[in-house]
């Protein structure tokens, strides 16, 4: 379905599948409703997005995926089931975002990231602190990183170029590029270029990029 045609703009080629929602109006105040949905891309039933947000080309938005508004999003973007990206986040090219997965306000991820199941990104230092809403700011991931499934990741920390960030963990402060970090709190165990392929398919999975 789609709502606020008068704001409304849709590349050629996309696809709106019977049960998604187009152009939803936020409660909130923003400064344009206008969206902008690129060539080529496909919304599934049960998605939904925001009046006032932008996704370019060859973008999917799967089933019950919510694209809230005034968020900036690049080419060849994949939101899987039942995942939330929250207002205001910019998001690069190439972007994958697994199932289940919360991306919270004003969160920056950069090209090719990945962001397995179950991760749940925060930008809240101070809940509930009646000046929250002021220093309100997720996490910049940069590009190439790859987060685990179950990771959670807090506000303000930056996670390098192609770091890797292990299933589970809990990352409290910055990554360096290229790391790899587990746990709670996530500490670093090695080098990207040290993780080994357990299917002996090749010897260095995450060098060939």
């Amino acid at each position: 379905m789609v709502v606020n045609k008068k704001y409304i703009h849709i590349g050629k080629g996309a696809k709106i599948h019977k049960g998604a929602i187009i152009g939803y109006k936020t409660l909130r105040k923003v400064k344009s409703l206008d969206l902008k949905i690129g060539q080529n891309l496909v919304v599934m039933a049960g998605a939904v997005i925001y009046a006032g947000t932008s996704i370019r080309d060859g973008a999917v938005i799967s089933h019950n995926s919510i694209v809230r508004e005034e968020n900036r999003i690049g080419d060849n973007f994949c939101l899987w089931n039942n995942s939330i990206v929250d207002y205001g986040c910019k998001i690069g090219d190439k972007v994958k975002i697994h199932c289940n997965v919360y991306v919270a306000q004003y969160t920056k991820i950069e090209d090719d990231v990945f962001i397995g199941p179950g991760t749940t990104i925060a930008n809240d230092l101070h809940p509930k602190c009646k000046y929250s809403r002021r220093c309100m700011r997720g996490p910049h991931i940069k590009r190439g990183a790859i987060i685990g499934a179950g990771a959670t990741i807090n506000p303000f920390v930056l996670i390098g170029e192609r770091a890797f960030i292990g299933a589970g963990s809990v990352v409290t402060k910055d990554i360096p590029s290229g790391k790899v970090v587990c746990g709670n709190p996530a500490k670093i165990i090695c080098s990207i270029k040290d993780l080994k392929c357990r299917t002996g398919l090749t010897d260095f999975p995450y060098m060939s990029k």
